[in-house]
């Protein structure tokens, strides 16, 4: 018996991996490509520069020019 190719542990799917098996896989896929997205800094509408981060649910503070806003909940556009 070959035990060489025999596969470890599966990865888990980034961020969406604290939900094992449930779910499916196009929802979990979807929600890491939401996750990424609204994680990164984002443009500030005032100041022009990336600096803005999300604090909660469509509140956002840009760490440049101070100024904490209102605006989409996930990411900014």
């Amino acid at each position: 018996m070959n035990i060489v190719n025999m596969p470890s542990k599966l990865k888990k799917a980034k961020a969406a991996g604290r939900f094992g098996a449930r779910y499916g896989r196009a929802v979990r896929i979807k929600l890491n490509a939401i996750e990424e997205k609204q994680r990164k800094k984002q443009k500030c509408p005032y100041c022009g520069k990336m600096g803005v981060k999300r604090l909660s649910k469509g509140i956002w503070h840009c760490s440049k020019c101070d100024k904490k806003f209102a605006a989409d909940t996930y990411y900014l556009e």
